[in-house]
């Protein structure tokens, strides 16, 4: 009787726990190209374009409108720049490397609306 009752109990954990992780939505970022970017910028509202290259390279070109926060930065800047954390990121570097490691530790920080497209060396539209 005894291991009856403990075999359902067990049974009862593992259950108990797989539902948790069945309806535990893991948050991560999407990628997309530039040009679905480009609409997005075109059509939407509220959204932030961020850089994540260096000042300097910022100075030398970049997406208008855009906001650079350097990749190495992200973890302690990002919370005071990016106070909203449902608000749509639109993500990019200069080749893609950078701007995924930036869109990786912004989901780690709690950001839930990431869209990673690359690098500006495949942004075929206007630059400043």
């Amino acid at each position: 009787m005894k291991k009856l009752i403990l075999i359902l109990l067990v049974i009862m954990l593992l259950t108990a726990c797989g539902q948790d992780k069945e309806n535990t939505q893991e948050v991560v970022y999407v990628n997309i190209t530039a040009q679905e970017a480009k609409k997005i910028m075109d059509t939407e509202q509220n959204y932030i374009i961020l850089d994540t290259r260096t000042q300097a390279e910022y100075d030398e070109k970049h997406i208008p409108g855009a906001i650079v926060i350097s990749h190495e930065e992200i973890k302690e800047k990002a919370e005071s720049v990016l106070p909203d954390k449902d608000q749509l990121i639109l993500v990019y570097c200069r080749s893609g490397r950078r701007s995924k490691l930036a869109a990786e530790d912004l989901v780690e920080l709690g950001y839930t609306n990431i869209k990673e497209f690359g690098g500006i060396i495949d942004w075929p539209y206007e630059t400043e």
